[in-house]
């Protein structure tokens, strides 16, 4: 089934990064970079089922080469922590065939990227594992007219009233501030190009006859009483693959657990609803007295002992009895307003765990971050420290752990705010408070859940009770349900 997943982010140079480095990856390619001399080689990387370069219609011919074109942008870009390129990857519909995604993605990056004046290189990654999807590497600068890179922002002098330029006499400078060349870099930007994948991909759904659809919004956006799960990410996903199961696929476990259990829960509390409403419009909707007697007064089944059969009958009796006297249940009216409130605490179970499971799937994942990047922090040092020569080599060799420290300190400079401490005992106070609570709330849950099996026996009995009452008459029986 079509999913929705777009995820970007910046190749910075800053963070160690190489738009090179990046693009042979992509690719499976060997590229060498010109400006450090270093060489990446991922001719041996599987699952790439195709590579093309979409370039707007002023750039040079020769950017039409992977390595010509990153070449290029790393001898642009001067600055040791200069933004290097830009990179969206996204799901692409499991529906299709490799050629129409191929094709859907590729007329979707010509109209959103490369018509407003990028360079594009896609690559689709597919190993037939149910995982398709595509890696977009986008220029960060424009490309004048006359094939040369313009820059990313200008400079405008800031005037006065009367329209002059304002001196700054510490600066010994008129003042002036940057403006963006390009609108690439604004934050609704990236929304907008997720919805123009949503469109596209829901457009062409739609035209080949598929019921399914993708959704930018989150669940709580769509109204949708579910708590999300967490991206998995390539290692966790392969981990999973091979039958070793990781953190990540525990967590998207016991969320599917929960979601399943408040699906269901609200499900049969509905039908209950219904099934109420149909009873209690009735001109004589049945006694509940009755409906108690009459289980008492059922004959043993066929096979099982009479004595067998009367202490059944008295158990099921006595529990229904319990139940309609603790909560003060005297007819169908009674057992209407019991439903109601079973669904406002359902809906007030609901409202409580999906904050809580959204907050303890954040801290599982601060908590799984840090751990990475403690765990992996000693081989990325050793891979800095590795000579020019000899840096690629090692960096092949210990790949998985350089991408999940990278990953893991990516993450971490997203949710630390400036701060260079790992609140760890923190986060693990805070995640073991919540578990407390949440415990607490499944004891409600399941103390409902049997509530409403109670309710669903009652239901189960009076429709007995009315069958087998158009068949022969009851024998009148005084039974005080308040006793």
């Amino acid at each position: 089934m079509a999913i929705f997943h777009s995820h970007v982010q910046v190749i910075s140079r800053g963070k160690g990064k190489s738009a090179v480095a990046a693009a042979a990856y992509r690719a499976g390619e060997l590229i060498k970079n010109e400006y450090d001399g270093q060489i990446h080689n991922y001719t041996r990387k599987g699952g790439v089922i195709h590579t093309e370069i979409l370039l707007p219609g002023h750039a040079p011919d020769e950017y039409a080469d992977r390595a010509v074109l990153w070449n290029a942008v790393e001898k642009i870009e001067k600055a040791k922590n200069s933004q290097l390129a830009r990179e969206l990857d996204i799901a692409l519909p499991t529906e299709f065939a490799r050629e129409q995604n191929i094709a859907l993605v590729r007329d979707y990056v010509k109209r959103t990227f490369v018509d407003a004046g990028m360079c594009a290189d896609l690559c689709v990654h597919d190993k037939g594992e149910g995982n398709p999807h595509a890696h977009i590497m986008l220029t960060m600068r424009p490309i004048n007219e006359d094939g040369s890179w313009g820059g990313k922002q200008k400079k405008e002098y800031i005037l006065n009233h009367d329209g002059g330029k304002i001196y700054d006499p510490q600066r010994r400078q008129y003042k002036c501030r940057s403006i963006p060349s390009t609108d690439w870099n604004d934050r609704g930007k990236a929304d907008e190009w997720r919805k123009d994948w949503e469109d596209a991909a829901n457009a062409e759904l739609e035209r080949l006859g598929y019921e399914s659809r993708i959704d930018r919004r989150t669940y709580e956006e769509q109204g949708v009483e579910k708590i999300p799960t967490v991206h998995m990410g390539a290692a966790a996903s392969q981990m999973e693959r091979k039958g070793i199961r990781a953190e990540r696929g525990d967590i998207n476990r016991s969320i599917e657990v929960t979601n399943q259990h408040l699906r269901q829960l609200k499900a049969r509390i509905v039908k209950l609803q219904t099934w109420l409403k149909e009873e209690t419009g009735n001109a004589e909707p049945p006694s509940l007295a009755e409906v108690v007697a009459n289980i008492l007064s059922q004959k043993a089944q066929p096979g099982k002992s009479g004595r067998y059969q009367s202490v059944a009958n008295l158990k099921a009796a006595s529990k229904m009895l319990n139940f309609l006297q603790e909560n003060q249940i005297k007819d169908m009216a009674g057992l209407e307003e019991k439903v109601k409130s079973m669904y406002g605490t359902q809906l007030a179970i609901r409202d409580q765990l999906k904050p809580m499971e959204r907050r303890l799937k954040v801290l599982d994942e601060h908590i799984q971050q840090a751990s990475m990047y403690m765990q992996y922090k000693a081989v990325y040092r050793q891979y800095q420290e590795q000579k020019p020569k000899k840096q690629a080599a090692f960096a092949e060799k210990h790949h998985a752990e350089i991408t999940l420290f990278e990953s893991a300190e990516r993450y971490l400079k997203g949710v630390m705010n400036g701060k260079t401490t790992l609140p760890m005992k923190v986060w693990r106070m805070e995640r073991a408070e919540l578990g407390t609570e949440r415990n607490r709330l499944n004891q409600d849950y399941i103390s409902l859940k049997d509530e409403i099996r109670t309710v669903e026996q009652i239901k189960k009995n009076v429709t007995t009770f009315l069958k087998g009452k158009t068949q022969t008459k009851m024998p009148t029986r005084e039974w005080d349900i308040e006793q």
